[in-house]
């Protein structure tokens, strides 16, 4: 009887162990910290892109990071955007494309930073969850002030070590809007421009391509919004 006993209290001593350990656990998952710097530059902020080529001046909307397993892409160059890449690249809004991703099962998580434009020089961090296979990045936002420009990251692995990476995007172009660099075709940023972003009927070429950049044709100036890529840099980190 008394070695019943016994072994009930074992017992019960295992499972409220076994309770207990399950916290340590989930809070030890890894995380990737992603930070993303503005590369361009212009009058009084001038700064230069890995190569020393001299950058121009466009702001960042914010910025979409996702974690997720390999193979899920937001975009193929060459071929038509996706809606919700569209409202990014037009309007800045990150909000169709985050939920886009976040119904699809390979997706981990996705994050967004705060509403405040990234100007050029300045860098911000974002941190979003990993776990097993759902060890690739991707990372998006609009150029600005553009018609339909953005720089992107597209199904890129993290590391997974304690060593990160550091990679660049170019400008993309999401060829659903005419290039015109008109401000009644732009929506931002604040003082510059305050036209229409999103449109449901594309007028661009129709594929996402390279940015050509700005040629002042409409009402942007040419020496002060132009760049050289690449736009953005991209450092990934594991923690922990």
């Amino acid at each position: 009887m008394e070695r019943s006993k016994l072994l009930v209290a074992l017992a019960g001593v295992m499972l409220s162990v076994g309770i207990a350990a399950a916290p340590s656990y989930t809070s030890s998952a890894p995380t990737f910290k992603v930070t993303i710097t503005n590369l361009t530059g212009g009058p009084g902020g001038e700064t230069t892109t890995p190569e020393g080529m001299s950058a121009g001046g466009q702001a960042f909307t914010p910025i979409l990071v996702a974690s997720h397993k390999a193979g899920v892409t937001l975009f193929s160059l060459g071929r038509a955007a996706s809606v919700p890449l569209q409202d990014l690249a037009e309007s800045g809004d990150t909000s169709m494309l985050k939920s886009a991703l976040l119904s699809n099962p390979d997706v981990l998580d996705a994050e967004t930073t705060d509403p405040n434009p990234l100007p050029p020089g300045q860098s911000v961090t974002v941190t979003v969850k990993t776990h097993e296979g759902f060890d690739h990045i991707s990372v998006a936002a609009m150029l600005v002030p553009t018609n339909a420009g953005f720089f992107a990251l597209n199904d890129e692995q993290g590391p997974t070590g304690n060593k990160g990476i550091t990679l660049y995007s170019p400008a993309y172009d999401a060829g659903s809007k005419a290039d015109d660099e008109l401000c009644a075709n732009i929506p931002g940023p604040p003082n510059v421009c305050k036209g229409t972003g999103f449109i449901t009927t594309p007028t661009g070429v129709g594929v996402v391509h390279i940015h050509s950049g700005i040629h002042g044709i409409g009402a942007l100036s040419e020496a002060f919004f132009d760049w050289r890529n690449p736009v953005a840099q991209i450092v990934i980190q594991r923690v922990p």
